[in-house]
């Protein structure tokens, strides 16, 4: 399926930081003036409706190189599901470059916003057109507001000189506002096809989007457990009772065209030689003997064997043979063909990315049991169906997944460098602790989000399990190697067009600007 999508969004690089232009453009690249349609797309009839919602939903995935800079650098590597392999790029010890951190920012404000608040005002509340609209807005926010924490969302797309930062708390009240209204005004509408093909993820149907969207609900849920565990709970049943993903079938993926600059980021990227398996990801995947460790990465070109490396490595370390790309794993076939010397992407590999797995539905509930909550099910069962769901996801069935379940194995040393000890001694087969149930849990989950290292880095620091490595090098002075990055800091663009929001939204911080202050809901 190939859309048009390009000329439905053009804007400044940052007046949209500020709400303050939110001008939008024809496709020659010259700009409205900036008193005119700040908030809305103009001259889009209602039959291109649906391109609107298409571009929102690609926009919001970090497509081609904006992945990088977007994810790759900064929640991947704090996930440790990769590990850079440059010197140049010390993110992954944990250097908050001013010039990368908004690229996680800029797609959400400058493109998805003008989209779905053109899509609010076209179609009315209640419709399932404005119900998914709604959804998606929620998807998005949700992983802006956990990078950052407080930011622009109430007035976000509002014109005028500055544009306030609400509360993370405001702003998951109305995550869950808006996903309890939707998927009521979606139940009475399952026959419909809102959006139809143009809906790159679900192409309309609604049944798959009511269940999305009460996964979305229960994984914030979880997220404010430790801060409002009764909000948590409520919320939590509620989404529960309502539906969530429970089938492989169901599980988001986002087509991807081959045309036009949006193919899968990850698959975009991998090829460039700068990232390869973390050392963590090792221990676990080999250790387990884990049959998506041939899906999740290659072996490695020079040695034929599945090897990473520890985050955090400066020149020096990054110098020695044994931390080259040649000497260490890339990710799977499904995104580059691993040739050497650097490796070689495939654009046929580039056809859809992952937006959420049912599998994360069943370590949610298996949460949701440990907790006490009603979740329809025991722990265990939950808990080995999502190791079942994940394991069908990417194509392994039968014998595998009941030896794996059943499997006393545990992590091992990866024989790195640094002569790392393995990562944790808990074992799939379910546990008779909570204490290692709940590290079970959040381990199974870890490796059923791959490869969404944002979602993974949200749950570590919530969790702060799986139990990973502490980087070799920090070049931070705000968050040592004994610690681990909290949040990302505010926009230096903002911090110039929208100074005096920005100076308010550090005291609903609630400590410094800097990576080493905690969001509202980690409360670790």
């Amino acid at each position: 399926m190939k859309l048009s999508l390009n000329k439905y969004i053009r804007a400044t690089t940052f007046g949209v930081l500020t709400g303050s232009a939110l001008a939008l453009a024809s496709c020659t690249g010259d700009f409205d003036e900036l008193n005119t349609s700040r908030t809305a797309l103009t001259s889009i009839s209602d039959a291109e409706l649906p391109y609107v919602f298409s571009r929102a939903q690609q926009q919001a995935s970090y497509a081609a190189g904006t992945y990088q800079t977007a994810q790759n650098l900064f929640a991947d590597l704090y996930a440790q599901y990769f590990a850079t392999t440059t010197p140049n790029f010390q993110s992954d010890r944990y250097f908050m470059h001013p010039t990368w951190i908004d690229s996680h920012w800029n797609p959400v404000y400058v493109q998805v916003v003008p989209q779905l608040k053109t899509l609010f005002e076209r179609v009315a509340p209640g419709t399932s057109q404005y119900a998914l609209a709604s959804i998606w807005w929620v998807y998005a926010f949700h992983r802006v507001t956990d990078y950052y924490g407080p930011i622009p969302y109430s007035e976000a797309g509002n014109p005028g000189s500055t544009v306030k930062y609400d509360s993370q708390e405001e702003i998951y009240n109305d995550f869950f506002k808006r996903l309890a209204e939707a998927t009521e005004a979606l139940k009475s509408k399952t026959a419909e096809k809102p959006y139809g093909n143009y809906d790159i993820i679900y192409a309309g149907d609604v049944k798959k989007w009511i269940k999305f969207a009460n996964t979305l609900r229960l994984r914030l849920a979880l997220r404010i457990s430790k801060v409002n565990p009764a909000k948590a709970k409520t919320e939590a049943e509620a989404a529960i009772a309502g539906g969530v993903l429970t089938d492989v079938a169901d599980n988001a993926y986002m087509v991807k065209s081959l045309l036009g600059g949006d193919n899968n980021g990850l698959a975009t990227i991998s090829g460039w030689g700068e990232f390869r398996m973390s050392a963590a990801m090792e221990s676990v995947l080999k250790g387990y003997d884990d049959p998506r460790i041939g899906i999740f990465f290659q072996p490695a070109f020079n040695t034929k064997s599945y090897e990473g490396i520890r985050n955090g490595l400066g020149p020096t370390e990054l110098a020695v043979a044994a931390n080259s790309n040649d000497n260490n794993s890339n990710i799977g076939e499904r995104w580059i063909r691993n040739t050497g010397g650097g490796s070689a992407w495939d654009r046929q590999l580039a056809v859809q990315q992952d937006v959420m797995h049912t599998a994360e539905a069943y370590f949610l509930l298996a949460e949701a049991a440990v907790n006490g909550w009603n979740a329809g099910g025991t722990a265990q069962s939950f808990y080995e169906k999502g190791i079942q769901a994940s394991m069908e996801g990417w194509g392994i069935t039968g014998a595998a997944v009941t030896t794996y379940i059943n499997s006393t194995k545990t992590p091992v040393a990866p024989g790195d460098q640094q002569k790392s000890p393995a990562l944790s001694g808990i074992p799939v087969k379910w546990g008779a602790t909570e204490a290692v149930q709940r590290e079970q849990i959040a381990t199974q989950k870890w490796l059923a989000l791959y490869p969404d290292g944002i979602e993974a880095w949200a749950e570590f620091r919530r969790t702060r399990l799986p139990k990973l490595y502490p980087v070799v090098n920090s070049v931070n002075t705000d968050v040592p190697t004994t610690a681990v990055v909290r949040r990302i800091p505010f926009l230096l663009q903002e911090k110039q067009n929208n100074g005096a929001a920005v100076e308010a939204a550090v005291k609903l911080l609630g400590g410094a600007d800097n990576a080493a202050t905690p969001l509202w809901w980690d409360k670790n």
